[in-house]
């Protein structure tokens, strides 16, 4: 079996994203181009070295970008070849700069919500009411929205976790009507012989119908249905990400709002406007589904009781 094709198998035993698997792969084809095409079982902690601090001092790439290629490259040696990494000397680490996540205030949050419209506009409240990842979004399916206990469950978060994140109560009704129009989406699809979401991990096979079940559709499906070109199978994938995307851009702009403003931006808007309301910070943590607190501490910088509040000297002159 040839060396990547090893690489992504074990990549995928140990169910690692689809997106992380694409990301790795390229990590690993441009350390070996790099090294004019030298089998990486020939290669050890040296040219490693080399690959990376080229990384951060003729390309310049982020501290994250370098920790990424670093990643691939400890799996495919530790998983794939059995060889152990040692201690890489002399190594130039790209420098990790202090960046504070941009943050909304709420006039500025309800501003951009008032230029979408539809089911993206109940994708990009529902990001910013529960603190969402663009694409833990995307990928809700009907059964993790639980409308007794007023709850969602993020399933396979960042770094394949799950938790559960509130329901806003001002967007029950909303959703509920939005899935409504869903089911009659998917018992049309049905009725044509369709009606197939595809499943995490080996679920399609131990479950053959599951597939077609009201509970696994998605939460927000894509307008045109797929087909399986080796069974035929048609149904909807989540919506893309881009076209959320795009409508944010456009949101935006017709704002006129000067900052930078992304899907992630809610989730840092939404972090910060809890901690501004009193919510202790571990609670936060838990909603956000971060591992270390560490991560979450960043929000304590960006309150308003800090540089605004303070009065200059100059305002007593």
């Amino acid at each position: 079996m040839k060396l990547m094709d090893r690489y992504r198998r074990e990549l995928q035993a140990r169910h690692y994203s689809p997106r992380t698997e694409s990301v790795y792969c390229r990590w690993v084809v441009r350390f070996i181009h790099f090294h004019q095409l030298t089998h990486p079982k020939d290669m050890s902690e040296p040219e490693i070295n080399e690959f990376l601090t080229h990384l951060a001092v003729s390309e310049r790439v982020s501290a994250s970008t370098q920790n990424q290629a670093l990643a691939a490259l400890v799996f495919l040696y530790r998983n794939v070849l059995g060889i152990e990494i040692g201690e890489l000397k002399g190594l130039i680490r790209a420098k990790k700069p202090i960046r504070l996540p941009v943050v909304l205030s709420q006039d500025e949050v309800k501003q951009i919500f008032s230029h979408f419209h539809g089911s993206t506009k109940l994708m990009i409240v529902l990001i910013y009411g529960c603190g969402l990842r663009l694409r833990e979004c995307l990928r809700l399916r009907i059964k993790d929205i639980d409308f007794e206990r007023n709850d969602i469950l993020i399933r396979q978060g960042k770094g394949g976790k799950d938790r559960r994140v509130m329901l806003p109560r001002s967007l029950k009704s909303r959703l509920e009507s939005h899935i409504s129009e869903v089911k009659k989406i998917h018992l049309h699809d049905l009725s044509e012989g369709y009606g197939h979401v595809p499943l995490p991990d080996a679920l399609d096979r131990k479950y053959p119908k599951a597939s077609i079940d009201w509970k696994w559709q998605w939460v927000f499906p894509q307008q045109n249905r797929w087909e399986d070109r080796q069974n035929g199978k048609q149904g909807r994938h989540h919506v893309n990400a881009s076209i959320v995307q795009r409508a944010l851009k456009r949101a935006v702009d017709k704002s006129g709002l000067s900052k930078r403003v992304s899907c992630h931006t809610f989730r840092h808007s939404f972090a910060t406007h809890l901690l501004e309301t009193g919510y202790d910070i571990r609670t936060v943590q838990v909603l956000l589904g971060h591992k270390d607190l560490k991560t979450t501490m960043i929000y304590t910088h960006v309150l308003d009781r800090g540089p605004a509040s303070v009065r200059s000297p100059l305002d007593d002159l």
